[in-house]
């Protein structure tokens, strides 16, 4: 840094000096200036200065003013890159998202479409296993009806061979066999059958 300052300042010293003879006429008379008629010293001397100035630029101001412009080019180039990096990672979330969301919706329609086929099919298992129940009680109140029947004929049976033989005993006014009096009242009834 030091050493760019004592260039800075030598090439100021030399501007001062070769601008000296330019203050120094200032101080004479002089008739007034056209600035449209060409004047060869004052055209040199200009463009002395003009070079003297451009090379101390060139020199020390352009190359850092210019390793400053492509830096910044350089960081807008990046951020323009990261930018679209981004964008573009932002993009594929968002798609990743619209796909997980979309795969959800997926599913939960099925687990409803699931959960109505379970409802379905328990109510028509329950209400099979009603009507296989119901028809298993139906049967068994008919089995048990039946066999009360059966118990019913039996007993009525058995009372009305019991009657038919006491009724017999006192017609014939002889006392037979109970056995014999059975069996013969049985037969007779099984010949008849039921009604």
């Amino acid at each position: 840094m030091s050493r760019m300052s004592s260039r800075l300042v030598a090439a100021l010293t030399l501007v001062a000096l070769t601008a000296a003879p330019a203050f120094a006429s200032e101080g004479e008379a002089q008739a007034p200036v056209n600035l449209l008629a060409p004047n060869g010293g004052l055209m040199f001397w200009t463009l002395l200065i003009f070079l003297v100035v451009f090379a101390v630029l060139a020199k020390f101001a352009f190359k850092p003013l210019m390793a400053a412009v492509e830096a910044r080019e350089l960081a807008l180039e990046s951020s323009l890159a990261q930018a679209k990096a981004d964008r573009d990672a932002a993009a594929k979330l968002m798609a990743d998202a619209q796909a997980a969301l979309d795969a959800s919706r997926r599913e939960a329609q099925q687990l409803v479409a699931d959960g109505r086929a379970a409802g379905e099919k328990l109510k028509g298992d329950l209400l099979e296993a009603g009507k296989t129940q119901q028809a298993e009680l139906l049967e068994r109140a008919r089995r048990e009806l039946n066999a009360e029947k059966e118990r019913a004929i039996v007993e009525l049976r058995r009372e009305a061979v019991e009657l038919a033989i006491k009724g017999a005993g006192k017609v014939i006014e002889k006392n037979l066999d109970d056995a014999t009096n059975r069996q013969l009242v049985e037969g007779f009834l099984s010949t008849i059958g039921p009604r």
